[in-house]
């Protein structure tokens, strides 16, 4: 366990009942093999292992009582007796009528319908986790410093690029002054600019991309607020972020790249981010959206009968 881990998740409040599988399926690839192997007991079965003492759930995962109480903190538990209570409450939820887990994977010879089934349970669950996840507490601190931000710089490569593209035309809409940027050279470039007052956002699945971690890092070093929305909270961008917004672990196969849920995650937390900025500066992002509106509407008309356009 890293002490970033430790930072980042130091003083927030222990997660819902419903949150554990998603904190487990967010942290679990920072962890040791011994604590993975207790995190996925409990997300496995909750009922089972609220029965458990903290000896009895060692002894099943084959690890020691040290390594419970501590996977039970990482997962922001106080210790191992309030990870049970969840576990219950997990459990109670789950016994409630909850429908079956549908299992997402897609096989080459899957029908359609299928296809169409197993992607949208599986972005459902992506947003759900993400959700339960997601630090309103940063969520609202980012959200203010967008809000009276004097220029925004995005940085995001590949399927994040066109995440970093979407905020910025959000922010766009609403009289923000905001650029994304998907080059790196470019991102440095500009990001040397940046100052107090500035905000710099980096948007990164891995947490681990060189090309959007570089810029922020300028940014940081510059003096502006820095943002980063990461599925890797203990990754190498978390360094030189002031507020980390944390997307759901993608569930990675051979028809669904990793990028694909990543982006249904990433999306959602650039909503929050839009709507809040939005609701803290309405008086002047209500105009601009209306003008944006009507700049567009004739873009927008039916085209005229008895031809193609």
């Amino acid at each position: 366990m890293t002490s970033n881990v430790k930072e980042i998740f130091a003083g927030e409040a222990p997660p819902a009942p419903a949150a554990l599988a998603a904190k487990v399926r967010t942290l679990a690839p920072s962890m040791t093999r011994s604590m993975q192997r207790v995190a996925e007991a409990v997300a496995g079965d909750p009922a089972g292992c609220a029965a458990l003492t903290v000896t009895g759930l060692a002894e099943l995962t084959g690890t020691s009582e040290a390594t419970v109480v501590r996977t039970a903190r990482l997962l922001g538990y106080p210790g191992y007796r309030d990870l049970r209570l969840a576990l219950a409450g997990l459990a109670a939820q789950q016994q409630s009528g909850r429908a079956p887990a549908v299992t997402a994977d897609i096989a080459v010879d899957d029908p359609i319908a299928d296809v169409v089934a197993k992607l949208a349970y599986d972005e459902q669950q992506t947003l759900a986790d993400t959700a339960a996840g997601l630090d309103t507490v940063q969520l609202g601190a980012a959200v203010n410093a967008l809000a009276v931000a004097r220029r925004v710089d995005v940085y995001g490569v590949g399927a994040s690029g066109l995440v970093a593209q979407d905020l910025a035309q959000k922010l766009l809409r609403i009289g923000h002054v905001a650029h994304a940027h998907s080059d790196p050279h470019l991102a440095i470039t500009n990001a040397v600019t940046l100052r107090s007052g500035d905000v710099a956002v980096s948007i990164t699945h891995s947490g681990a991309t060189g090309d959007v971690i570089e810029p922020l890092r300028v940014a940081f070093e510059h003096g502006a607020t820095t943002i980063a929305i990461t599925g890797r909270p203990d990754g190498p961008v978390s360094q030189y972020a002031d507020h980390v917004l944390t997307t759901s672990i993608a569930r990675e196969s051979e028809l669904r790249p990793a990028a694909m849920s990543s982006r249904t995650s990433q999306l959602l937390v650039v909503d929050c981010l839009f709507v809040g900025v939005a609701q803290r500066t309405y008086e002047t992002a209500a105009p601009a959206l209306s003008a944006s509106y009507e700049a567009l509407a004739h873009r927008h008309k039916a085209a005229p009968r008895g031809g193609r356009s």
